[in-house]
């Protein structure tokens, strides 16, 4: 990638600056066709565990100095995973964990189903993942937005392979007998709001109406998730009513950067293939931004996954019958560990802070050149 120099900058009137704003575009432009054109090639060849395992040492050992194609080399073998061969995301991830943080995650392996080839990926799909990719990095998705297109991509995928997802949900732990269970009620403010201070029900409820969050993410119905073949009716049913559940329980702050790893924890307890194809899209975003945002995604990445294969099935709890219960008796009665995190959850607002203070800085500076060409002009 070719950087400005001093004297790319230097000029002798105000059109300089703009040629040199046009430049850089066009070399952005230019680097990004060169990363998807790598991607494409890249996902559509299944990669191996040991692939992957080798892959993370080599990104990590390069630090600051990793390139944009080790990163979509990643990224394409994840979004493989993801949408391709679902039922390899736990040998893919385990593979990743273990090159990424030098040792094994503490727990049995998840086997993949038997012969069974990768996917065949809808023609309109990668484009869509893309388009997904670029407008996340130019700043044009918020959270939701972000959700609804990465969900958007799911219902890219033929029946086959939710098949394939369901019969892959089953290989996780505690999952066959946590799906016996009828699809969960509703739970409601009310209910929350009458459990006492100190309990994880007060604590849900709190954290509800002080966020202006929905009780439930998305809206079950509107979903259709009682159609889905089981057990994933009962799975993501469950996860849109206990993900910020989980979030008190497992130690995950709401935050970007939280965001990004109770998703691995959750991909980690059941396979839950929306945070798969979402921590695809991550990885991709890390490779058309700075080096470091790679060092930070993949140590948070891999250090939730290895929580979440380390924490007994959450699926298995009847939270309903927890709510009015500390959670700190929750968490030994179950033996779940809090997320030990490696950044400050809150890494990703500070930053965007900090960006949103340089911005206004290079503005004083653009302005400054600007008049001073004016006046040499």
């Amino acid at each position: 990638m070719i950087y400005p120099t001093r004297s790319h900058i230097t000029g002798h009137g105000p059109t300089d600056a703009i040629s040199f704003r046009n430049h850089f575009q066009q070399r952005r432009a230019m680097d990004r066709q060169a990363l998807k054109t790598r991607f494409l090639e890249a996902v559509e060849n299944a990669p191996t565990p040991l692939e992957v395992q080798q892959l993370a040492p080599d990104l990590k050992r390069a630090r600051l100095r990793n390139t944009p194609e080790q990163r979509i080399e990643l990224a394409a073998a994840l979004a493989h995973a993801a949408f391709l061969a679902p039922d390899q995301v736990a040998q893919i991830y385990d593979a990743l964990a273990n090159g990424w943080r030098g040792t094994p995650v503490d727990a049995p392996p998840i086997e993949s189903l038997a012969d069974r080839a990768s996917e065949t990926a809808p023609d309109e799909l990668w484009d869509a993942w893309w388009s997904v990719v670029e407008d996340a990095v130019d700043g044009k998705l918020d959270a939701l937005l972000v959700t609804q297109r990465t969900a958007a991509l799911g219902t890219l995928m033929p029946e086959e392979f939710v098949s394939r997802v369901a019969d892959m949900s089953y290989l996780y732990p505690g999952i066959r007998d946590a799906a016996k269970a009828s699809l969960p009620e509703q739970m409601t403010l009310e209910r929350l709001a009458a459990c006492q201070q100190g309990s994880l029900g007060r604590q849900f409820h709190d954290l509800i109406v002080d966020n202006t969050f929905d009780l439930e993410v998305l809206d079950r119905d509107a979903l259709g998730l009682s159609d889905l073949p089981a057990p994933l009716d009962f799975l993501n049913t469950r996860i849109l009513q206990a993900h910020d559940l989980w979030h008190l329980t497992a130690g995950y702050e709401t935050t970007a950067l939280h965001e990004i790893a109770i998703s691995a924890f959750q991909m980690a307890q059941f396979g839950h293939n929306y945070s798969a194809q979402f921590l695809s899209i991550t990885a991709a975003v890390s490779a058309l931004a700075p080096p470091r945002g790679a060092i930070v995604l993949f140590d948070t990445i891999t250090s939730a996954w290895a929580h979440g294969r380390e924490t007994p099935p959450l699926m298995l709890i009847d939270w309903e019958t927890e709510l009015d219960r500390p959670l700190t008796d929750i968490r030994s009665d179950y033996s779940i560990a809090p997320y030990q995190r490696p950044y400050p959850a809150n890494l990703i607002e500070r930053a965007g802070q900090a960006q949103a203070f340089l911005e206004k800085v290079r503005g004083v500076f653009r302005r400054l050149m600007l008049w001073h060409s004016t006046q040499n002009a």
